[in-house]
């Protein structure tokens, strides 16, 4: 099965040079039936990414880019008066796909955000009074850029809980930007390649549930998160101050999703502490909440991150 995997990966390295840790997040919330956040500066192939991946898979994909005056109605849909008929008829909106792009998530009034929180967390769409289930899988892969300060609003805590994965995207070595600077300025794009199938979607997805955890993997990564909240009973009383709301349950629920996809990634059928280890970051960093202090003091979640992962004792 993990040849599928590396199918996919082929074919997006045909317009996407390195990052890897962005396709392998991408990947685990696909497995996993998460929801992706990609965070990072402007021309750091996100939405290449991610419309790369969709035509590997052969799944729908639609893109919608984030606006402040953008309305509720613009990505669910809405209903529309027919003349003709005298009757109202339904328009369904870009959110009725399989991978959905939301560009720069955090250009969107509450009204706009509130109304996808629906959508990741029911997977199922209001309009006027009829309720629509959408067709699996469906994937919301969000983006938003750190720089902009102006018509930008902040994600709220309760949303940014519902993204399985924050993924934080770099700048590319100085080797893979020469050959990013040469693949575009010689016109060079290469047809992506549809490598698996529907049916080939669910054997993965499965292929990963069978992964296995041993109890005390899953005992050390439920005190991961209770150190997160209560710091003090794990000896981390210098960081207790700086932690005003810990992980969430669902961390601990993505957790044991996501660390089954990484090993699965990595040619396992058993998940390591050092699976754990890779992707906890992704998985926790935007869920918690710190203090005033820490903001003053320029403390980061992944430094407490840090500290958590070094005291907790490894199985």
């Amino acid at each position: 099965m993990i040849s599928k995997i590396n199918e996919i990966k082929k074919e997006v390295a045909k317009v996407v040079i390195g990052q890897e840790k962005m396709i392998d997040g991408l990947l685990i919330g696909l497995l996993c039936e998460g929801h992706v956040l990609i965070e990072g500066v402007p021309g750091l192939a996100k939405t290449t990414t991610v419309k790369a991946l969709s035509q590997s898979l052969g799944l729908d994909f639609k893109r919608v880019q984030f606006t402040p005056d953008l309305l509720p109605s613009d990505i669910l849909g809405a209903q529309i008066y027919d003349p003709k008929t005298n009757e109202f008829k339904i328009k369904h909106g870009p959110v009725f796909t399989n991978l959905l792009l939301a560009d720069e998530i955090n250009r969107a009034p509450a009204k706009v955000q509130s109304a996808l929180l629906e959508v990741m967390q029911e997977r199922q769409v209001t309009i006027g009074e009829e309720s629509f289930k959408l067709s699996p899988p469906f994937f919301v892969m969000a983006t938003q850029n750190p720089v902009e300060q102006e018509g930008v609003y902040q994600l709220p805590e309760a949303q940014l809980d519902r993204f399985m994965l924050k993924l934080d995207v770099g700048y590319n070595t100085k080797e893979e930007e020469l050959e990013i600077a040469r693949r575009i300025s010689s016109g060079l794009n290469e047809q992506i390649n549809t490598v698996i199938s529907h049916e080939d979607l669910i054997e993965l997805k499965e292929a990963v549930k069978a992964i296995h955890i041993d109890a005390e993997v899953e005992e050390y990564m439920i005190s991961l998160v209770e150190a997160s909240r209560n710091p003090s009973a794990y000896g981390l009383e210098d960081i207790a101050e700086y932690i005003q709301f810990g992980a969430s349950p669902r961390v601990s629920i993505d957790m044991f999703k996501a660390v089954k996809a990484m090993a699965f990634l990595r040619g396992k059928d058993f998940v390591t502490p050092v699976d754990v280890a890779y992707i906890i970051k992704e998985i926790m960093h935007h869920r918690l909440v710190l203090t005033y202090e820490a903001e003053a003091e320029g403390i980061t979640t992944d430094s407490l991150i840090d500290k958590i992962v070094k005291i907790v004792p490894i199985p």
